[in-house]
């Protein structure tokens, strides 16, 4: 796993390579066959009233192998490298491709391509050790000042292959570094996370600090009425709206089929908006899962749909080209963006870091303006005459995938905002809104300067997005209902 990074990749492109030599050899030269090879190194450190009582790590290895033969399609995976191993695996997929049903809609392999550079990553986060990890987490729950906090922290290193029978190869390295920690007292909740290319760049004080000062700040809330209420979202909450979208509104397969509200060429969204999937970031892979270059690829430019995203099959039922979103789900779920960015306001999408330093002289205060967090986020509630400014959204369910209309909870966090300033906790309403329209035009007032990049409980996928001010947002009801 270690190696240089440009050896990054070799023994599994070997490994890769052995198996499609051995799907010809079993199948004859007629057999289409393309695999991938993963190896995978992931370390947990979690911690619970505040102590540290779990330390974990795992090396993996994965080889993916799909086989098209006779007019079938068939794939399985393994984990084991052996020959033998590899041998069975082998068997087993040309064994399930002759009896399987035909395949008339099958893409074909991906031709030979020139593939970017792996990204560069930090060796430092890839092969990082439990006390580095167990050092953030420290700084966590000191900066919490008393708090009963829980939470993680985690690193993770992969290393992938690709090959198939058309001559294609590829290969990479992608590390990455997420923390998520939670803070309570007198029943409040408040909470921090962030993502980044390296370790070095956890800020585990600043995400303790933030995330005590907000629970301090939601004690004691008030029942609220249900209603349409102006809000700032922060970037947890947005990244919900991102996680929606990308699964059921800029899926390719969804789109073929005619499930998804995205409309290319149309401004559905409000000028602000642009998105870009940017799988090439440090915790990112080159290629996809069917070999094909990754690229960042615009989904919304300034509020016009311009893309969705596609592996090989929904392409070829569309008649264009994949963009490089296949991965181990798309056969059943489709072609999601993975790592997908909102656009902050007059910048480049760059991630900042998920909250400040820890002021110096802060102490366990409950000044409710510490509900606010950040600065970016002060600014947009400071022009919201009267609204609710929300930390989080969780427990988001689709009730309808065309028009996108979601249904859930807020959580950590939820506060009624007056003449531009934070005035009393709100205790948790419930949302039924339809997140395509929330952000149409002239529905977000105003984009946040700064955006924050957030974990996913998948590795290698994450979501960025500043805080938004929004026009409306429809609450329903309470917590219960």
């Amino acid at each position: 796993m270690s190696g240089a990074p440009a050896r990054a990749g070799a023994e599994e492109l070997e490994i890769a390579s052995r198996v499609v030599d051995l799907v010809t050899r079993l199948a004859g030269s007629a057999a289409q066959a393309e695999v991938t090879v993963t190896r995978t190194e992931s370390a947990l450190t979690r911690f619970a009233n505040s102590t540290i009582h779990q330390n974990v790590a795992a090396s993996s290895v994965d080889v993916r192998l799909r086989v098209h033969l006779a007019g079938r399609t068939a794939a399985g995976s393994g984990d084991t490298i052996t020959a033998d191993g590899l041998h069975t695996l082998v068997e087993r997929v040309l064994a399930a491709a002759r009896i399987i049903s035909p395949d008339p809609a099958w893409p074909g392999l991906a031709p030979s391509a020139p593939v970017t550079a792996t990204p560069e990553w930090d060796p430092a986060t890839a092969h990082a050790g439990p006390d580095e990890r167990a050092a953030l987490v420290r700084a966590f729950v000191d900066a919490a000042d008393g708090l009963e906090t829980a939470g993680y922290c985690r690193t993770g290193h992969r290393v992938a292959a690709f090959a198939n029978s058309a001559g294609h190869s590829a290969q990479g390295q992608a590390a990455e570094a997420a923390m998520d920690g939670i803070a309570r007292t007198g029943g409040a909740d408040g909470t921090a996370r962030q993502h980044v290319d390296r370790l070095a760049d956890l800020d585990g004080a600043g995400l303790g600090w933030r995330a005590a000062a907000k629970a301090r700040a939601a004690t004691r809330p008030v029942e609220l009425s249900p209603g349409r209420y102006p809000v700032v979202l922060e970037p947890a909450a947005v990244a919900d709206l991102l996680k929606n979208l990308a699964w059921y509104g800029f899926n390719g397969r969804r789109y073929a089929e005619r499930q998804s509200f995205a409309a290319p060429g149309v401004a559905q969204f409000d000028r602000t908006v642009t998105l870009v999937d940017d799988p090439l970031a440090a915790s990112g892979l080159p290629f996809d899962l069917e070999g094909t270059p990754s690229r960042p690829l615009t989904l919304v430019d300034a509020g016009t749909t311009s893309a969705v995203t596609h592996d090989r099959r929904s392409a070829a039922e569309l008649g264009v080209a994949s963009t490089g979103h296949a991965w181990a789900g798309s056969a059943t779920f489709g072609p999601i963006p993975r790592n997908l960015r909102l656009r902050p306001a007059g910048m480049a999408a760059t991630a900042m870091a998920a909250t400040a330093t820890v002021p110096a002289g802060a102490t366990g205060g409950t000044s409710l303006g510490d509900a606010i967090g950040d600065p970016d986020t002060a600014a947009l509630v400071s022009r919201m005459e009267r609204g609710l400014l929300v930390s989080d959204l969780w427990y988001t369910r689709v009730l309808d995938p065309l028009s996108l209309v979601v249904t859930g909870l807020t959580r950590n966090g939820l506060w009624l905002v007056e003449d531009g300033r934070v005035t009393r906790a709100v205790r948790d309403l419930r949302f039924t809104e339809s997140y395509p329209r929330a952000l149409a035009p002239g529905a977000v007032l105003e984009t946040g300067r700064h955006a924050v990049r957030l974990p996913d409980h998948v590795d290698g996928v994450w979501w960025e997005a500043p805080s938004l001010r929004l026009a409306s947002w429809n609450f329903t009801g309470g917590a219960s209902g």
